[in-house]
């Protein structure tokens, strides 16, 4: 299962260049239903996996976001709200490789919104599986909502998942959970430090939020550099394949989704992280907000070294 606070409508397209105050002419726009869950779910449906999403949704981009989703077979469970769901726009500047991302905060979710998205949560919990709450939060929805949900399946044998920064994490992981994935970037601020953590900071940081019960597990992605899962059991490190970035757009998601997948079906934590990393290169090689293809993580994953 996954949840979603705060999905977005992702529209993607490309321009030769941007410039200000010029009206940009951008190609062909792919849209997709976005946001951290829903990209999780979309992930792990490409590698033939199942999940069921839950989100808000209002207003006519809610309508349009819905139909997407359905198309996508992803419609999972949506709690209507009165806001108009937010869009998210990415434009690759063809010229220069760059890429531009502009992101909206969401619409205002009112306090019996909310409250019924985590008791539509809480009644559909997938006993002895996997929860994962992905991305930000929308505005009147409180910063520690995320620990909320913690406490609210605490002792219901779920395991899980927050993919967060800032205060919601840190909330969340006052309470304790399964697992958490954050960027080298969020585990710095996760840990107070002004400076980019060494890869021994990194490690002794991550294990002391394990040693302290505030995570049983974590994958922290490092970009290029690939990335380290440490559980009480030790820790694992691999790199990530090397390919050519077209879009960095929802590779920590599927990556979190490969993760996921292979854990819920039983697989041990190496085995996870190899399709982990492979799933988010085979994100990042294609355009837009496209998610990786399920033979592109094959092949990824039989080039990646033993762990």
């Amino acid at each position: 299962m996954t949840l979603t606070m705060n999905p977005a409508l992702d529209v993607s397209s490309s321009v030769d260049r941007v410039r200000a105050e010029h009206k940009l002419r951008c190609g062909p726009a792919r849209v997709d239903p976005g946001g951290g869950g829903v990209n999780v779910s979309r992930a792990i449906r490409n590698l033939n996996g199942s999940s069921t999403p839950i989100y808000p949704l209002g207003g006519p981009t809610g309508a349009k976001y819905r139909r997407f989703a359905a198309d996508e077979g992803i419609d999972g469970t949506v709690i209507a709200i009165a806001g108009d769901t937010r869009e998210s726009f990415t434009v690759d500047e063809t010229s220069t490789g760059d890429q531009y991302r502009f992101v909206l905060p969401g619409p205002a979710l009112s306090e019996a919104e909310w409250h019924d998205c985590l008791s539509t949560v809480t009644a559909h919990l997938p006993h002895g599986g996997y929860l994962v709450a992905s991305g930000s939060l929308p505005p009147g929805v409180p910063e520690d909502f995320y620990a909320i949900l913690a406490r609210s399946v605490a002792e219901q044998g779920v395991h899980l998942v927050v993919d967060a920064a800032g205060v919601p994490l840190h909330a969340a992981l006052a309470e304790g959970v399964f697992l958490i994935k954050p960027s080298r970037d969020e585990l710095a601020e996760l840990v107070g430090a002004d400076h980019e953590l060494s890869p021994e900071e990194q490690l002794d940081a991550v294990r002391d939020l394990i040693d302290h019960g505030r995570a049983e597990v974590i994958a922290l992605t490092m970009g290029s550099a690939g990335a380290l899962l440490v559980s009480a059991a030790g820790a694992l490190r691999l790199p990530t394949p090397k390919v050519q970035v077209a879009s960095p757009v929802g590779a920590g998601d599927a990556f979190l989704g490969g993760l996921v997948l292979r854990l819920a079906e039983g697989r041990p934590l190496a085995e996870a992280l190899r399709t982990a990393v492979a799933a988010g290169s085979a994100t990042a090689m294609l355009p837009g907000t496209e998610l990786c293809r399920a033979e592109d993580v094959t092949r990824f994953e039989a080039e990646l070294p033993t762990v």
